[in-house]
């Protein structure tokens, strides 16, 4: 296997949540939060390493028994409030190749998301290795919603003229919304460059509510926990 094959799977899980304390533990659908996206890096099978990057022992633990890589803490200064995640990725990738030798793939998810599938990662990294032309594949929910926003005058205005025509969700002219937290492949490169998303992308559409739970705060916990109770008594994950 060439460099350009290795696949790694980084997970960014800070200890210092504010709006929901400890919610890389929290217990939800009988394990920790974390070892839902950790499951989901593993089942995907185009992962050689899935990796959690952390400040905290006890999420090291967590992720450690779901079967995650964690060789190493994160530093504080890249787990504060307002660290980017770019940052995060790089310190994450050149520490690993430290220790484990040269990736040509990162698959980046974040674990406040755990409506994904697996095959979601799979089909982002089998994308952009099959056309090298590609710097990120990642998955963007469909919206048919119109959205605004403000002119340099502080005018409200549409985004897209074509957004003044209405007319039923069918016929409407679709917009995609970035989900790279769901599940995103970038090249190892950018990662190293301090970017996430290339100029040159491809996109996996999909149209999934409950990937849209994000969990960050009690709210969010409340609102996952009741769909998995949902999934659980009618299927369909």
């Amino acid at each position: 296997m060439s460099k350009s094959d290795r696949v790694l799977a980084i997970l960014p899980a800070r200890g210092g949540s504010k709006g929901l304390p400890g919610k890389n533990v929290k217990p939800i659908g009988g394990k920790p939060l974390i070892a839902h996206s950790v499951e989901h890096a593993l089942a995907s099978g185009v992962c050689d390493r899935v990796l959690v990057t952390t400040d905290s022992e006890e999420i090291r633990d967590a992720a450690v028994a779901a079967g995650a890589w964690c060789p190493f803490l994160r530093e504080g200064s890249l787990a504060e409030d307002l660290t980017p995640t770019e940052p995060v990725l790089k310190d994450a990738l050149e520490r690993a190749e430290e220790l484990d030798g040269p990736f040509g793939i990162v698959v980046f998810l974040q674990p406040t998301d755990i409506f994904r599938k697996p095959e979601w990662i799979a089909d982002c990294v089998n994308r952009l290795k099959a056309d090298d032309s590609l710097e990120t594949v990642f998955v963007a929910n469909k919206t048919h919603k119109n959205f605004w926003s403000r002119n340099e005058a502080g005018e409200w205005e549409r985004v897209f003229d074509w957004m003044a025509i209405y007319g039923p969700r069918q016929t409407r002219k679709p917009l995609f919304r970035e989900d790279t937290g769901l599940a995103s492949a970038i090249r190892a490169d950018l990662i190293r460059a301090g970017k996430r998303t290339g100029m040159k992308v491809d996109i996996l559409e999909i149209d999934d509510f409950a990937s849209g739970i994000d969990i960050h705060d009690a709210f969010d916990l409340y609102m996952a926990e009741k769909a998995l109770e949902y999934f659980a008594r009618h299927g369909g994950r």
